[in-house]
């Protein structure tokens, strides 16, 4: 059935292939647990205590809790296929309970920081040079995600109006202003790829030698600015992301359009960013007050 099933994600659910490579691998780890402990034990008729002890298995054996959560919900969707299929009646996943997070604040970079790596990094007068500085722009200026920047065509950058056509998880489309600074940028961007780079690819950020960026290629291009300006352990091209979120609530941006600019699903993705600046109040507050 698995394969029926993952069939059905990718063609009636349209899952992307990397999440629908990401549930058989869970699917069949579980199904690999079921028969060490019993080699009769089948997927398709799995219990609700096997399930918690396959959860409790993963947290024992060092999985973060989110990777847990979401093994948990492969399994869900799973056997909520196996109901519309009139396979089985219930859903044995549906009673189990969801790994505890520890609360974390989020990763940015102070405005005074990001400025600087846009501005003051030594980018080479070249395609190259022009697109790295660009990627960075981009990424900070609209808080798109590492997949939505490499997936961006030429099209979707409207002159006119002044913001590009995103295309996020669920193929969901949204709208994002581009910045009088990050617009000049990629009409400079625009010539120069004409001029040297020969090639048909309708997509907006390439490789010298025309081909499309890959996720790597974007992350070794982050941590290289980004190091010039700032020590961190972790440097990734979500750090801009989420400073671009952090900066816009620090700044009185109503969290709701927030939301939609980041292209969240629900309003509980968006309100980590809310923790992170009550957190800098606390600080501000400890450091400040003569009662800190």
């Amino acid at each position: 059935m698995i394969r029926e099933f993952l069939h059905w994600l990718k063609y009636e659910k349209r899952f992307s292939e990397h999440t629908v490579n990401s549930y058989k691998s869970d699917l069949e780890q579980f199904e690999d647990f079921l028969k060490n402990i019993d080699k009769d034990l089948k997927l398709e008729t799995a219990t609700t205590p096997a399930i918690k002890s396959w959860i409790v298995n993963l947290m024992e054996n060092g999985y973060h809790p989110s990777s847990a959560g979401r093994k948990l919900v492969a399994l869900n969707t799973y056997f909520k296929y196996l109901i519309r299929e009139n396979i089985r009646e219930d859903n044995p996943a549906s009673g189990v309970r969801t790994p505890k997070k520890p609360t974390r604040l989020v990763k940015y970079l102070e405005e005074n920081e990001i400025l600087k790596v846009l501005e003051s990094c030594t980018y080479e007068e070249s395609f190259e040079g022009l697109r790295d500085n660009l990627i960075l722009e981009l990424l900070y200026g609209t808080g798109i995600r590492l997949s939505e920047l490499i997936n961006l065509k030429m099209n979707d950058f409207d002159k006119s109006s002044g913001t590009i056509k995103v295309l996020g998880k669920r193929n969901k489309e949204r709208i994002i202003p581009v910045n009088s600074t990050l617009r000049k940028k990629m009409e400079e961007y625009f010539l120069l790829r004409k001029s040297e780079i020969s090639t048909d690819q309708p997509f907006l950020l390439l490789t010298a030698k025309g081909k499309k960026l890959y996720p790597m290629m974007v992350y070794r291009t982050v941590k290289k600015y980004v190091e010039q300006i700032v020590e961190r352990t972790t440097i990734s091209p979500h750090v801009l992301r989420h400073s671009f979120a952090t900066h816009l609530l620090n700044r009185g941006a109503d969290i709701n359009a927030i939301k939609e600019l980041l292209g969240h699903a629900n309003l509980a993705a968006t309100q980590i960013y809310t923790h992170q600046s009550i957190e800098k109040l606390k600080k501000v507050h400890k450091q400040s007050h003569p009662r800190g």
